[in-house]
């Protein structure tokens, strides 16, 4: 028997493609272990000095975020979501929290924090929506960068410092952790948490470094040291690959890199067709700073910007100044081009927590969105203040998610103008037009939307809400996952007859639906008439590049054959062997 080692087989692990492209190299394991802090008790005499003690830890911790956010200064993108953390250091809520874990658990200022922080990153991580599951991240983050600036932690726990090219390997990296990245010859990431909205995520898109997340139980097989496989295209790690497999993922690689290299150069051309029909692309942001990144990604403006996450979790209500600050940011990040904000879509499985709503049997039909808006005039009216006011530095529209009933939309109507002229008594400067428009997420709104398109100034398909309620298929069940298709016939025909009336209207119809950032769902909406597409950022030069292979009456044919199938699958199939040839580089990420 030979005594020579045998080597161990490539391991494969599944993840989320978190940023395309492929990239190979050594690892190494960033341990990421929260910050050790001195746990306590404290008496009532102490309780003054330990949130002393509390307030001057934020202030370092924001002062060391914003000196980090100055040096990235060159990468805006980075910068702004590191400012955005500056921001949550400092909110109200955590103060709160820590306030009572001081006063009432008489707990020290260390101590309260990491009890603080923990308690409302799992209230968040309970919520049934990824987005806000991933803000539990972030409350976390900020917990341990406030811990840190109490200078007890070990300083030595969390310095990178690579020699070489390497595949950072983590369960989680903070923003201030990847934004450090910059510095260092990271090649690519996987992390054992994560979403393709988490930060780690965007910052990777960003820094257009491979990355795969969500990968459980990385740390457990992967070591410093080992050769590893990032396929950011397919979501997949390979760990000690074979020969074979290294030279499959070079050659992937370098297909990506020249793909990605075209599609750069076309970031600032129009949206056209082969034969020259334009289309506007705009950008679904939920955060400040991915403003940024969606003018970086050639975004025509901002078509659904999600207002929701300022009130969540919150003791009270963002106040209007507070959501004004954040709404004009936006709009002049993106001036000239329009920025819609949809007012706030809370309720159902979005939480608020000072509003102690009744539990309700089905929230995702009960008070939401709309209904949750009207129901709370004072909250709603300081939401469209601040709207309003922020329509002063741009180009700003309002959109109204989950309307039902023309009666939602007058009395909407109603609010606006009453903001508005509750703004202009105060002497503040604002637009002197806002066009007010709705969601078409709800049958009902899709059946009446000939009268809708009479009254409202645009309309947005919500295209998962929309499958959803259409063919009452709950969207996080995963038993009945097969059945939320946006290429059902049904929602297929709901799109055309929106279409159709806002063109007989004259109302203008975009959508902002995932649906939208699918480059063979974007063909077939071109073929129904939609002229204006609003996706995720990172998908805009892919359906850019893609509409520049089709022209429109090869795309109006494909959906006219499309919309005599009976089935979501022969849907699909038909679209697929129309254009899947022609946009293979696209639909795979590879040239």
């Amino acid at each position: 028997m030979s005594d020579e080692p045998v080597p161990s087989a490539p391991t494969v692990m599944r993840g989320i493609a978190g940023s395309p492209g492929v990239a190979i190299g050594k690892a190494v394991v960033f341990g990421h272990s929260r910050a050790s802090c001195p746990r306590y008790p404290v008496t009532t005499a102490d309780f003054d000095s330990e949130l002393r003690r509390f307030q001057d830890a934020v202030a370092r911790a924001q002062r060391d975020l914003r000196e980090m956010a100055q040096r990235l200064s060159d990468k805006s993108a980075e910068a702004s979501i590191l400012e955005a953390y500056t921001l949550m250091a400092g909110d109200p809520v955590l103060a709160e929290a820590v306030q009572h874990q001081v006063r009432h658990e008489k707990r020290c200022a260390e101590w309260a924090v990491a009890e603080a922080a923990d308690l409302i990153a799992k209230r968040l991580a309970a919520v049934d929506d990824h987005y806000l599951r991933e803000r539990s991240h972030d409350v976390l983050f900020i917990g341990d960068r406030i811990l840190r600036a109490f200078g007890t932690s070990d300083p030595e726990q969390q310095n990178l410092r690579l020699d070489e090219p390497s595949i950072v390997i983590a369960h989680d990296l903070s923003p201030a952790d990847t934004a450090a990245m910059i510095s260092q010859p990271v090649v690519g990431i996987v992390t054992e948490i994560g979403t393709r909205t988490s930060h780690t995520a965007i910052l990777a898109r960003a820094l257009e470094i491979p990355a795969v997340v969500g990968v459980t139980d990385a740390l457990a097989h992967i070591s410093s040291g080992d050769v590893v496989i990032v396929d950011g295209l397919r979501g997949h790690v390979v760990v000690r690959p074979a020969t074979r497999e290294l030279d499959d993922a070079r050659a992937r690689g370098e297909r990506h890199t020249a793909l990605s290299r075209e599609l750069s150069t076309s970031r600032d051309r129009a949206a056209v067709t082969k034969d020259g029909v334009r289309v506007a692309l705009r950008a679904n942001v939920e955060l400040p700073a991915e403003a940024v990144l969606a003018r970086d990604h050639g975004a025509e403006g901002i078509g659904l910007y999600r207002t929701e996450f300022l009130y969540i979790d919150r003791s009270s209500p963002p106040s209007e100044d507070q959501q004004f600050a954040i709404f004009r940011a936006v709009v002049e990040t993106m001036q000239p081009l329009p920025v819609t904000l949809r007012t706030f879509d809370i309720g159902g499985d979005k939480f608020i927590s000072h509003l102690k709503l009744p539990p309700e049997m089905n929230p995702m039909l009960g008070l939401r969105a709309v209904r949750l808006a009207l129901s709370q005039p004072e909250m709603f009216l300081e939401h469209l203040r601040a709207m309003v006011r922020a329509s002063a530095y741009g180009n700003v529209k309002i959109m109204v998610p989950m309307v039902a009933t023309l009666t939602e939309l007058r009395q909407v109507r109603k609010y606006l103008d009453q903001a508005i002229a509750q703004v202009k008594e105060r002497g503040l400067p604002c637009a002197d037009d806002i066009p007010l428009g709705i969601m078409v997420e709800v049958p009902a709104a899709a059946v009446l939307v000939d009268l809708f398109a009479q009254e409202a100034a645009f309309m947005s398909l919500g295209t998962n809400d929309l499958v959803q309620y259409s063919l009452a298929v709950d969207r996080s069940s995963r038993s009945l996952a097969y059945l939320a298709s946006s290429f059902d016939p049904a929602i297929l025909r709901l799109i055309r007859s929106v279409v159709r009336a806002g063109e007989g209207w004259d109302c203008p119809v975009s959508i902002c639906g995932a649906m939208a950032s699918d480059p063979l769902a974007a063909l077939l909406l071109l073929g129904l008439g939609m002229r204006d597409l609003s996706m995720e950022a990172a998908a805009i030069p892919e359906i850019k590049e893609a509409l520049r292979r089709v022209t429109l009456d090869e795309a109006e044919a494909v959906a006219q054959e499309a919309l005599r199938y009976g089935t979501a699958e022969e849907i699909e199939t038909c679209i697929a062997e129309s254009f899947a040839p022609r946009l293979y580089d696209l639909l795979t990420g590879e040239r």
